[in-house]
């Protein structure tokens, strides 16, 4: 593995002595919602062992739950509802968000938390300002899952961006390429960043029953939001150019979305077996019964389905996008975003070359195991925390 950039802790002794001093006793957590989604999953793990260390922890929702928030209600986490709309803009909207805004504020301080630490665009946002407004001091946290440039942001919006920055304490990227972008769209100073990697609970590692699929054709599965970022449309192009060339397979696409009826017109177009089986909580099943694994995103961050391939060491082709290659640089197939002729041609080596999926998917399993482990990620947020709270107490 290589060296991070952007270390998550400069000194192992003087981070525990600081932690001595400076003792972790509330986090609370801030996100958009809590429906399936690999950030959404991230959260839940991190702050599932947060509780089980002892500390008391509280997840801010900013608009809706989801299937997580009965997973953390189920280890004492208590989900707090703030009731922001995501209706078009108007002046009742206004209003909510507006009330909803000083209730985020209200229930600042009344938990009085340590940390507040902010996922996602919105949560971030919001999240920071919100934390100045409290009146008492905190450490402000904001986590970057994904990639600025990709988005285009308006040069309003991304000035915004920058004086919301200014009033965070750190900023936590799930990748390398992640903190670069942070640092050379939004300007962040390399000081306030730190890489820490997703994790992955033992479970991830253990075998899994395949998951029954109807098909004589190799089995190609991607677990992926059924969205226009994740470049599904190219997967199934891809699919038809290897049916055409002789090579039909079987693709399954776990998970949901708004392009689903696009897709599924597209397949029948084209002709190939493409089978959409919605969204699960677990995927394991299906990644067990896989031939190859495939992730054709347009931009990523720290991809979970990628990660969660690699512990179940199945052979994954994926795009060359965001923290992907720090994933599977010489342990899987990278091809270029937008190109379902190399993404044809990667999952085409892969079914030809047993022997050369097999080699791919052991050495990606052994990577995946000594570089994320749940425990490493939980240590390095905890370290974190206690530097940031030592030095916001000292100052």
């Amino acid at each position: 593995m290589r060296d991070r950039p952007y270390p998550a802790r400069p000194n192992e002794r003087l981070a525990m002595a600081q932690g001595e001093n400076a003792a972790l006793r509330r986090v609370a957590f801030l996100i958009g919602q809590l429906e399936l989604g690999g950030t959404e999953k991230q959260l839940c793990l991190l702050a599932r062992e947060l509780r089980l260390r002892g500390v008391e922890v509280h997840v801010l929702v900013l608009s809706r739950g989801g299937p997580y928030e009965q997973t953390l209600r189920e280890v004492g986490i208590e989900v707090h509802h703030l009731g922001f709309g995501r209706e078009p803009s108007g002046l009742s909207t206004l209003n909510r968000n507006l009330m909803a805004f000083v209730r985020l504020v209200g229930l600042l301080r009344d938990l009085r938390p340590d940390v507040l630490h902010a996922f996602l665009h919105e949560g971030y946002m919001i999240g920071a300002v919100a934390a100045r407004f409290a009146g008492f001091p905190l450490v402000v946290v904001a986590g970057r899952r994904g990639l600025r440039h990709f988005e285009r942001r308006r040069g309003w919006l991304l000035a915004l961006e920058r004086v919301v920055t200014r009033v965070t304490d750190h900023v936590v990227a799930n990748a390398v390429a992640v903190a670069e972008d942070a640092r050379t769209v939004e300007g962040v100073p390399a000081r306030k960043l730190s890489v820490i990697y997703n994790g992955l609970p033992a479970s991830a590692f253990e075998g899994a029953e395949p998951e029954r699929v109807d098909t004589s054709l190799p089995v190609v599965v991607c677990v992926a939001n059924l969205r226009s970022v994740k470049g599904l449309r190219f997967l199934v192009d891809a699919a038809g150019m290897l049916s055409r060339r002789g090579r039909p397979c079987t693709v399954v696409l776990v998970g949901e979305g708004v392009e689903r009826g696009r897709l599924e017109a597209q397949a029948s177009a084209l002709g190939v077996d493409v089978r959409f089986v919605g969204a699960r909580n677990e995927t394991a099943g299906f990644l067990a019964r896989a031939d190859v694994v495939v992730l054709p995103s347009l931009s990523e961050g720290l991809s979970n389905a990628v990660m969660e391939a690699m512990a179940a060491g199945r052979p994954v082709v994926a795009t060359s996008v965001g923290g992907t290659p720090e994933l599977l640089e010489d342990r899987g197939v990278l091809v270029p975003a937008s190109d379902p002729v190399a993404l044809a041609e990667g999952i085409a080596r892969l079914l030809d070359d047993p022997d050369l999926a097999a080699s791919l998917g052991a050495a990606a399993r052994a990577w995946a195991g000594k570089n994320l482990d749940m425990d490493v990620m939980v240590d390095e947020h905890v370290r974190l925390y206690h530097r940031l709270l030592e030095t916001r107490r000292a100052g």
